[in-house]
């Protein structure tokens, strides 16, 4: 059996940053080919290019085992519950400032919103915009994943409350949340294939996605059990973990299945419910499996490299790239006067992470490091030690 490992191990994963710097590149990869056009050409980057919005499973997939992990942590090593109240704090003052701001430069500078009308002011300061049909506005449309996201962080504790218990299982929290999140997410699409459901408006509502949050709560659980030695039966992840090029390429498999017309149309057009269900397994594999290698297993040269200083660097700055790309990408078109669905893809898709980088940059360093550091721990005194293993264990929940 596995040692424990300390807490410091458990809870700092610095390569998972660079995961979220994927994500989001892939995320621009996909709304690049559509405004060039090349997501709907004949071409075969086209039929990749349409399917990188995978990028939003790889957030979900990273959210439910991040935020999860310090919930069954608490519970497997016997210690208070992150606070309810702490925690929504920090996620509130982590993500709301830098998304504020991209609303408020969006409706006032983007000649396509104007004039923009109270009630888009209040969707999307409030993050409401998806609970309506057509709400989203330029420059904004990736928000309606924030908006799911934010759903989730509502109701994270309550889910951890209800999957946990109170006595640590860690094979039996494994399968629960695993069954919860199927069976919401195959109920929901069921409803939409039955036509109780817009398939428009309802896809962009957090059951859709219960699944993949659901798989990263489940890896969360997995992963605490290794690290704290109660999980010998999950070895086998760690060992899958230690071969990131055979995990990368199940997902490179996975997303090429998705490439092909299985999972529905590659353009704006609505898919069938049935079409829109495989698409979110085959995704939910790809997260998985990116996600795996990074979180799991020994030390290696590829979580070195994906760990250190630029991919830490860029890993803060993706929710930046994440918020601006869209307006930059609209700027590009604007400025240079081009036609939609036109352009070249390699060089659009350059400028926008180009000017998205520098964008995210500001808004890091004007904006989300000052809150962070706002929103820190000023202890008064000197804490105990289990006030202290208290403090590591909420401020994981802010990663």
């Amino acid at each position: 059996m596995s040692a424990p490992t300390t807490d410091h191990d458990l809870h700092r994963l610095p390569a998972l940053d660079a995961v979220r710097v994927i994500g989001a590149l892939a995320v621009v990869g996909h709304h690049v080919g559509f405004a060039t056009g090349a997501n709907t050409g004949d071409t075969g980057l086209g039929s990749w290019l349409s399917r990188l919005d995978v990028g939003v499973a790889v957030f979900f997939v990273l959210s439910g085992f991040l935020l999860f992990r310090p919930y069954a942590h608490s519970l497997a090593t016997g210690r208070r519950s992150p606070s309810t109240r702490r925690y929504l704090w920090r996620r509130a003052t982590r993500i709301l400032p830098a998304y504020w701001l991209t609303v408020v430069v969006c409706l006032l500078v983007l000649p396509q919103n104007q004039p923009a009308s109270a009630g888009d002011w209040w969707r999307h300061l409030t993050l409401a915009q998806i609970y309506e049909p057509r709400q989203l506005r330029h420059g904004l449309s990736q928000t309606w994943s924030l908006a799911t996201e934010a759903a989730f962080y509502l109701l994270l504790p309550l889910l951890a409350a209800l999957l946990l218990r109170r006595r640590w299982r860690p094979g039996r929290s494994t399968v629960l949340v695993v069954a919860a999140g199927v069976a919401i997410t195959a109920g929901w699409v069921a409803l939409m294939g039955f036509g109780l459901l817009d398939l428009g408006l309802h896809t962009m509502w957090l059951p859709s996605y219960a699944g993949w949050f659901g798989a990263g709560m489940a890896l969360a659980t997995v992963h605490v059990a290794l690290r704290t030695g109660t999980g010998e039966r999950w070895r086998w992840l760690d060992d899958l973990g230690a071969a990131p090029l055979a995990c990368w390429s199940v997902a490179l498999a996975a997303l090429a299945v998705a490439t092909t017309p299985i999972v529905g149309p590659r353009d704006l057009a609505e898919p069938t419910a049935a079409e829109f269900g495989l698409k979110m397994a085959l995704y939910a594999l790809v997260a998985v499996m990116v996600v795996l290698p990074v979180a799991f297993g020994p030390a290696t040269r590829t979580k070195a490299v994906l760990g250190g200083a630029v991919g830490r660097w860029l890993g803060r700055v993706s929710y930046g790239l994440f918020l601006w790309h869209p307006f930059v990408l609209e700027g590009v078109y604007i400025i240079g006067d081009r036609p939609n669905f036109s352009g070249d893809t390699g060089e659009i898709f350059l400028l926008t992470v180009a000017g998205g980088l520098v964008l995210a940059a500001l808004s890091y360093y004007a904006v989300e490091r000052p809150f962070q550091r706002w929103n820190g721990p000023r202890p008064r005194r000197r804490p105990s030690t289990t006030e202290n293993q208290s403090t590591v264990t909420a401020a994981t929940a802010a990663n």
